[in-house]
Order: structure tokens, then sequence, then C-alpha cells
């Protein structure tokens, strides 16, 4: 009997989840010089609430994994659409590092409206660190 009871209070919490899926960000990091990457170099790609300038922007979603040595570096990012608020402004950034050095950054700002309507894949323009 009690068993029953758990499984009828399980069932009855399952069809209160209202939960919603990830959405998904597909893009692609590129550069215009003819250099090879590092073996080791890493891409990271951060999807931020940028609104509020006086305050740090809020991570929504972050990927990072290795950038290959070829560009354009492919990257997903998935996210919380309930995160994302009418009227907020959200932009992308990218970096490049190897062994513990910056080597690539975007320098122009990436925004994203976060309602379907961002073409994919995004693209990402990085530039020499230094």
């Amino acid at each position: 009997m009690k068993s029953i009871a758990a499984l009828f209070i399980a069932l009855l919490l399952t069809g209160c989840h209202h939960g919603s899926a990830p959405a998904t960000l597909k893009g692609e990091a590129f550069y215009l010089q003819r250099i090879a990457l590092p073996p080791e170099a890493v891409l990271s790609v951060t999807l931020a609430d940028v609104s509020l300038a006086d305050a740090p922007a809020v991570t929504l979603a972050r990927y990072t994994g290795p950038s290959g040595a070829q560009v354009p570096l492919p990257f997903e990012l998935s996210y919380d659409p309930r995160l994302v608020e009418r009227g907020h402004r959200y932009a992308l950034s990218a970096r490049i590092e190897a062994a513990g050095e910056l080597l690539w950054i975007n320098t122009e700002t990436v925004p994203v409206a976060l309602d379907g309507s961002d073409p994919q894949p995004l693209r990402i323009r990085v530039d020499p660190a230094r």
C-alpha cells in the first residue's frame, strides 16, 4: 500500500514539473590571418547578459573545448531559455588560449537576440591579443 501511495505522489510531482528544454546556439570562431594554432589551444565562448553597464555581465552558458589547428573553430552553447529576460541585451564573447596565454579574443560585440531569430551558425571574429 505504501508503494502505491509513493508511486501516486511521484506521478503527481512529475506532472507538476514544467521544465523547458535547453536552447542551443551553434557557431564558429574565426580569424583572418593564415596561422595555425598550437595543438594545446583551447577555445572558450561565453553567452552573457550584458544589460547593465555598471555591473559585471551575468554568464548564461559557456563552451570550452579544444580548438583544432585550423579555423573556423566550431562551438555549441546550450542555455536555459527561462534565464532570458525580455528587454535585456545578450552577447557572445570568444577567446583562444594556449599554455595559459591569451592568443586571440573578439574585440567587437557579438549581440544575440535569443528569440529564435539568430542566424546559425553564428560567426565570431577574434583578433590577436598582442
